[in-house]
């Protein structure tokens, strides 16, 4: 780092200030560095208890920022504590109470440990900032209980920075809410990407898009990409994905929410140190990780939303680096690839290839597909999945439950006042 980017000079100053912070800029923009930097330059005036807990929305990117943080801070002798799921919860308990620097969470486990554990809420005590990064999808209606047993332990005269790379209600909502009171950082125009990154889409038929991807990622190195990203839209797909690739001796790991945290961080370690040059995905890796080497990114499914395809490209092309993003158009996607054109305000152009070319290795495709396809039976992968299922159905309504008994509650208390 040599020079602050817009959004380090804009912000920095104010956090140092003391001041509430929303900020808002593109992916790559250096946002966790705008929030890191002025955070530990105040733990080392005063290095003692829980100094900031940063709430982020991917386990991914909870273990990302502690490495960056622990990066930055090296010089402070920092000591930082991960607390996400599927991870040991007595080992995170002790590890809270060990009183680290900085705390880096996920909504849902800090909520089950600091409700568990009567000794926790006092450990957060004397925090001085509360982070929400990726504030959009923190701030979603879904976390609502979990920010209420946050907020309920941390000092009332805390500084709250939110960072986000884009704009929702609930940010509106919140800055209006704010009362000018917090200072708002926007380098923001809709949603937007870079203009080192190159944007191209292929129009094929569904069953052919392995075909296409296998001749694409036979290709990598020939146009000059180091490592690339498969977006698909889920854990199915993921899985059968990384089994096909495999069957057609292609290097790659696979990261979705059914596999278990140490398989996750397992693939995305292999992914970064560059074991394997190919990571399939779904959206778990579309926020805020940060890895220099990817200079392609693909959407094998087209996202639902254009919110959602600003992220995932944005995993390329950061920090004034090209890149290049492919979008895989069916004819099922046609109005959504129009809608996300209508909101980046630039058409995607034309990705060329040769389609006898493409199609010479269909047979090969097809037969790995098949042997893929089973393996995923053999392994058991439908019965986890409908078993993951259960568990979410019941979770969800154990709090609507909860949601229904407060709401109750709050209109008894109503009718006696």
């Amino acid at each position: 780092m040599k020079n602050p980017t817009p959004v380090q000079r804009h912000c920095i100053p104010r956090i140092l200030s003391g001041q509430d912070v929303l900020g808002l800029a593109q992916t790559g923009s250096g946002k966790t560095a705008a929030f890191a930097l002025p955070i530990l330059h105040r733990l080392a005036e005063d290095p003692y208890g829980v100094s900031c807990l940063v709430v982020t929305p991917t386990r991914e990117l909870a273990f990302q920022l502690a490495e960056q943080f622990r990066a930055l801070g090296s010089c402070l002798n920092l000591r930082c504590a991960v607390v996400v799921g599927g991870m040991d919860m007595i080992n995170q308990t002790k590890s809270l109470m060990q009183r680290p620097h900085v705390v880096i969470a996920t909504p849902g486990r800090i909520k089950v440990l600091i409700e568990q554990n009567p000794d926790l809420p006092p450990v957060f005590s004397r925090t001085k900032f509360l982070v929400l990064d990726e504030a959009d999808r923190v701030l979603d209606v879904g976390f609502e209980e979990e920010l209420k047993a946050i907020f309920q332990c941390l000092p009332k005269n805390r500084q709250t920075l939110l960072f986000s790379a884009t704009m929702t209600s609930n940010l509106k909502t919140l800055l209006e809410l704010s009362a000018n009171k917090a200072y708002f950082y926007e380098a923001y125009e809709g949603f937007k990407t870079v203009e080192s990154l190159k944007q191209q889409y292929i129009f094929i038929p569904k069953n052919v898009r392995d075909v296409y991807l296998q001749y694409i990622l036979s290709k990598i190195k020939d146009i000059g990409v180091r490592s690339a990203i498969i977006f698909v839209s889920t854990c199915r797909i993921c899985q059968l994905l990384g089994l096909l690739l495999e069957e057609l001796e292609i290097d790659a790991a696979s990261l979705h929410s059914y596999k278990s945290q140490s398989l996750r961080l397992s693939s995305l370690h292999k992914f970064k140190s560059g074991q394997v040059p190919i990571l399939v995905a779904t959206d778990v890796a579309s926020r805020g990780l940060d890895i220099p080497t990817v200079d392609l990114v693909i959407n094998y499914d087209i996202p639902r939303y254009p919110q959602d395809y600003v992220h995932r490209v944005g995993r390329t092309a950061r920090a004034g680096r090209g890149g290049l993003a492919v979008s895989f158009v069916t004819q099922n996607d046609v109005n959504l690839i129009h809608e996300i054109e209508a909101v980046l305000g630039k058409q995607l152009e034309k990705f060329e290839c040769k389609e006898n070319e493409v199609l010479d290795n269909i047979t090969k495709v097809y037969k790995a597909k098949r042997v893929a396809s089973m393996k995923m039976m053999d392994d058991g992968f439908e019965e986890k999945a409908e078993s993951r299922k259960a568990q979410k159905l019941k979770m969800q309504n154990e709090r609507k439950g909860r949601n229904k008994k407060r709401k109750r509650e709050r209109a008894t208390k109503d009718i006696e006042a």
